[in-house]
């Protein structure tokens, strides 16, 4: 058994080698494709064999984010991703974090957004790419606004690591947004994206309730994301109180954490970036009576 077993094991190591390999810009696109895709599943599938890969080999899979084929590019993305489930290469694949972020914001097409953010939310931002994230804003809100249900999923997750940066608090706040911004709360919508909607929301209450934040005098754009949410005539009370009726559990709690932060707000209590380490279970744990939601009553 044990012979059988090394055997297999050696063959399963030449499989992803010989994928490795086989891969050059010379191929036609389907063979990239395959290949590319066998890359990802060997990854995927062989522990030992995938953390035995060198640089060089990341090197040469990321060398096909620059194929003109967007379908290159996206089995590359998936690729990538795969190989950052191990910790060793995340690093070395943080270099190509301005590569995919162009490519997320240059190409409008769901696959593309979802296997780019998809493997950005797998990876830490260095502080030396807030003045690219910083540019990117506006691409990333429309992905958010226009896109479909998972690449709206995708790029919550993402604007929600954002507004931890102190640096893109601001600018992530003074994004402009449409005019129907709100139409993302509606009740009939997938609960997942509501949930990460409402994530990125209390993200945002939380980043406002910090004292860095509250000690500077901030002028936002009149359709700027902060004047939607957090401005005189937002709705976003009406919209939460529609939420906390929602059939899916996590949404109700998380939509009841908002509520609970937005008190904290109009009450002008300070709190860390991180109090969401609080936990609320019930809808108990609201007040509706706090002046912010009189008249709903």
């Amino acid at each position: 058994p044990w012979v059988s077993h090394q055997s297999k094991h050696e063959i399963e190591s030449r499989e992803l080698r010989g994928h490795l390999l086989s891969l050059n810009s010379k191929l036609d696109d389907y063979s990239k494709n395959m290949i590319l895709h066998g890359i990802t599943r060997s990854v995927y599938l062989l522990d030992t064999e995938a953390s035995a890969c060198t640089y060089d080999d990341i090197k040469l899979v990321a060398s096909f984010l620059d194929d003109p084929d967007v379908g290159i590019k996206i089995q590359t993305l998936h690729a990538l991703k795969a190989f950052a489930g191990i910790w060793k290469f995340r690093i070395r694949i943080q270099e190509y974090i301005p590569k995919v972020l162009e490519i997320i914001t240059d190409i409008w097409d769901s696959d593309v957004h979802i296997a780019g953010l998809r493997l950005l939310n797998v990876l830490q931002l260095p502080d030396h790419m807030n003045v690219l994230l910083r540019k990117l804003l506006p691409a990333l809100m429309e992905i958010l606004q226009m896109g479909n249900t998972l690449s709206q999923v995708q790029v919550l997750k993402f604007l929600s690591s954002l507004v931890q940066k102190e640096s893109l608090l601001f600018d992530i706040m003074n994004c402009q947004v449409h005019p129907e911004f709100f139409n993302l709360f509606q009740t009939s919508r997938p609960g997942n994206l509501l949930f990460e909607l409402l994530v990125f929301v209390e993200r945002l209450c939380e980043g406002r309730l910090t004292s860095h934040y509250q000690s500077m005098h901030w002028e936002y754009n009149e359709l700027s994301l902060h004047e939607v949410l957090f401005g005189v005539d937002s709705r976003l009370a009406d919209c939460l109180l529609s939420l906390i009726i929602h059939p899916e559990e996590e949404v109700q709690i998380q939509a009841c954490r908002v509520i609970l932060k937005l008190q904290l707000n109009e009450d002008g209590e300070i709190i860390g970036i991180h109090g969401t380490d609080t936990t609320y279970s019930t809808l108990s744990d609201c007040n509706f009576d706090h002046p912010a939601f009189e008249a709903e009553h």
